[in-house]
């Protein structure tokens, strides 16, 4: 009798536990040891979701000005993920014991008293060196947020159409990728027009492309943000992991933990995101203020293998604007009242 295709996944799943914990051995025994890189996380005044990764990884170069060395997208993937590492994350003095996942990630909801705006927390491994991240801690008074997601919304990428995927994550220097015309300018006005806004960067990538991820947005002057990526490989039930499942979740777990909080949407018309934010909005329709779809151009419609259906929007109870760009958007966003026009 076949196997189901469900123990086919759940065996390569730990096939490829093992083939890291291979990996890991190698390099324990080159003298090489784990240490924790932290990504920007978000949290309120009574609780902090910090969000970092193991890995045991050499160290990079840093050019003459101090930041790190331009990478090629492979390199992202050569480090070596540490799976159910324990974790030393240390909030205002308080000091909490965390597990990295099987993959290495860490996403722990720690309670801690913060105040507003973005705070520094620390983690450590093994007895490595501590090292910072920060978290963005929302007001108890603020009631707008932009959750934005990335690829061919914020970055150029056509990331649907494989070949193209695979050579932008894995071959394309990170100084190569190019920004989507005024999407800088329009998160930023954004977040500079409400003070206190969370901007939350919700992405199908892979956590391991998040460092090279942030220096991008850094670079193109993008405001800060918290990212929350996905992880590669399979699952006890997939070949590899739903990054419409990824949103859906994220989406949901916001509107719980921000009840007040009203987030405007942005994504584009190259995957899934109408979708998305239809069904969220269907949902929560409080917890939605507006959403903003980027119209692919034809040749990047080509490329991202077509554009999704984008359903009529025009009973719908907030408001849906579509351009092919930044700029475009905020002019729609001013039209219906996101945005103040005199700001």
């Amino acid at each position: 009798m076949p196997r189901s295709p469900r123990k086919k996944v759940l065996w390569f799943a730990r096939l490829e536990y093992r083939f890291h914990a291979w990996r890991e051995r190698r390099a324990r025994a080159r003298g090489l040891r784990p240490s924790v890189t932290g990504f920007p996380g978000y949290g309120t005044e009574q609780w902090v979701r910090v969000l970092g990764r193991v890995l045991i990884a050499p160290p990079l170069k840093r050019t003459s000005t101090g930041e790190f060395a331009s990478l090629r997208g492979w390199r992202s993937f050569a480090a070596v993920p540490v799976g159910y590492a324990q974790v030393r994350v240390t909030i205002e003095g308080v000091t909490h014991e965390v597990v990295a996942d099987r993959g290495g990630v860490i996403d722990a909801k720690l309670p801690a008293s913060l105040a507003p705006g973005w705070q520094t927390v620390t983690m450590t491994v093994e007895g490595s060196e501590p090292s910072e991240t920060r978290v963005f801690v929302v007001g108890s008074d603020v009631k707008f947020g932009v959750v934005s997601d990335v690829d061919d919304t914020v970055m150029v990428t056509a990331l649907p159409r494989p070949l193209l995927a695979a050579w932008n994550s894995f071959v394309v220097d990170e100084h190569a990728r190019q920004p989507v015309p005024g999407m800088a300018v329009l998160l930023e006005r954004l977040s500079r027009e409400q003070p206190g806004t969370p901007v939350i960067y919700l992405s199908t990538g892979a956590w391991n492309v998040a460092p090279t991820l942030m220096r991008f947005l850094r670079r193109h002057l993008f405001p800060s943000g918290s990212l929350l990526l996905t992880d590669w490989g399979p699952t006890h039930d997939r070949w590899f992991r739903s990054g419409r499942d990824h949103k859906e979740v994220n989406l949901r777990r916001l509107a719980a933990e921000f009840p007040d909080v009203k987030w405007l949407l942005v994504g584009d018309d190259g995957q899934h995101d109408d979708a998305i934010y239809t069904g969220f909005a269907i949902e929560h329709p409080s917890n939605v203020t507006a959403v903003a779809i980027r119209r692919l151009s034809p040749a990047e419609a080509v490329l991202a293998g077509g554009r999704t259906v984008v359903d009529d929007h025009s009973a719908a109870e907030v408001p849906w604007v579509s351009e092919s760009d930044g700029a475009g958007l905020l002019e729609r966003l001013e039209d219906v009242g996101v945005i103040r026009s005199d700001a």
